[in-house]
């Protein structure tokens, strides 16, 4: 029933001939790329290229200009990686059998919206997910479509919604800047199309004024908080930032660097903002599904965006400022303690958000919603902390880690 109803949403949206564009909801955009249909929009497959080609058709359908290498689209040929998250490896060659390697193409689906503004506004999220698991999945029962709701497309969904709002010409509308909008693909693979548009890019990067990214932006809690990177790219951003966050609680965080595609804008010296709701115990997993979506949390978090970028609109070209790396500070460890972090806690300690099965934290006793403290001698005051305690530690290990159980204080004996 459930493939039915999306294959007739989509016929609709392909066949949609109107001059009046037909409205379609972030809850609709969200329930076609994450079906089953599209096995997990790997990167290269099958079901990622007809993800590729329902975003191009909406971007159509929204009236905006193709502006990739080829119609909306720009492909990228990579080595394949099996290690998420790590520098793209771009490669002209081609599969060779006999030495191993395997060559993919990925391509990034990229829209224009023209008001003849001097600078460009980038707005983008990626595409791809992990297919049916392998590298990169935390779910440990063999293969099973991952089909990425959450991750990513809300933020697609939430782009795509942002596009619509953008083009109207209403008095409400920002007018001072044009608009890119890009679905990345390959982020899952290594932040592949991100960082290959960067480098052959279809506009003039130059006029970039600033560039907003959405990963991960439908888990929105009851606390409504919204993790929001980047403010310290450019000495406006985090006053505008602030200043529009009616309801929100906004979880700052200074640095241009992190695990998506404004990374790779960032690193390229453009101001970036990035929306984050949160982590959760779906992440990665077969069950980040669209059900576990919460499409009202949606709605704020879109509505907050186009504050920002009506706020935003008034300025110039916005001046870039470099942050502090916070990747180049990481301690490295040899031991995990198997617990997934809330990156959106903003106490004192690290609030665990998941625990993982047949981990140390697990066999200790530790459970969701416990914050770290204290690990052996290390004291724990946020996620930094942590880390650093943890690189202290050797395998076979045992320390004692106290930790925070609604306002009591517990120790445990952990074996790493």
């Amino acid at each position: 029933m459930r493939t039915i109803l999306v294959i007739f949403l989509a016929m609709l949206i392909f066949s949609c001939k109107e001059t009046k564009v037909k409205s379609v909801s972030m809850k609709e955009d969200v329930s076609v790329l994450a079906n089953d249909s599209l096995n997990g929009r790997k990167t290269g497959s099958e079901g990622e290229k007809k993800a590729a080609e329902y975003i191009a058709t909406r971007f159509a359908d929204l009236g905006l200009q193709p502006k990739g290498t080829d119609g909306y689209f720009q492909k990228f040929t990579f080595k394949a990686s099996k290690n998420p998250h790590q520098e793209a490896e771009f490669t002209s060659e081609k599969n060779d059998p006999s030495t191993g390697l395997r060559v993919e193409t990925g391509e990034n689906v990229v829209a224009y919206l023209d008001n003849k503004a001097e600078n460009t506004v980038v707005i983008g999220a990626h595409y791809d997910h992990l297919g049916m698991g392998g590298e990169g999945s935390l779910y440990r029962e063999g293969e099973a479509i991952h089909n990425g709701a959450d991750d990513n497309a809300s933020g697609v969904a939430m782009m795509l919604h942002l596009a619509d709002s953008l083009r109207f010409d209403s008095a409400q509308r920002p007018k001072n800047n044009n608009f890119l909008f890009i679905a990345f693909s390959g982020e899952e693979e290594g932040l592949l199309g991100s960082n290959y548009f960067v480098k052959n890019p279809t506009i003039d990067t130059k006029k970039v004024t600033y560039m907003l990214n959405m990963d991960m932006v439908g888990r929105l809690n009851s606390g409504n908080t919204l993790a929001v990177y980047g403010l310290g790219t450019s000495p406006i951003l985090k006053q505008t930032v602030k200043a529009n966050a009616g309801d929100l609680n906004i979880v700052e965080n200074e640095s241009g660097v992190g695990p998506s595609d404004h990374t790779s804008f960032y690193l390229a010296d453009i101001p970036v903002l990035h929306f984050f709701t949160g982590q959760h115990e779906d992440y990665h997993k077969p069950s980040d599904d669209t059900e576990k979506v919460n499409f009202a949390g949606m709605e704020i978090v879109s509505n907050y965006i186009f504050s920002i970028i009506k706020d935003l609109d008034s300025q110039k070209k916005l001046p870039f400022r470099k942050t502090k790396n916070e990747s180049e500070v990481v301690p490295d460890f040899k031991v995990t303690l198997g617990v997934v972090p809330d990156y959106l806690f903003s106490g004192k300690g690290m609030r665990i958000d998941g625990v993982s099965e047949e981990k140390p934290a697990q066999k200790a006793g530790l459970q969701k919603g416990d914050v770290v403290v204290k690990m052996g001698e290390f004291e724990v005051t946020d996620m930094m902390s942590y880390m650093k305690s943890l690189s202290k530690f050797e395998k076979g290990q045992t320390e004692s880690v106290t930790i925070n159980r609604d306002g009591e204080l517990k120790e445990f004996e952990v074996t790493f």
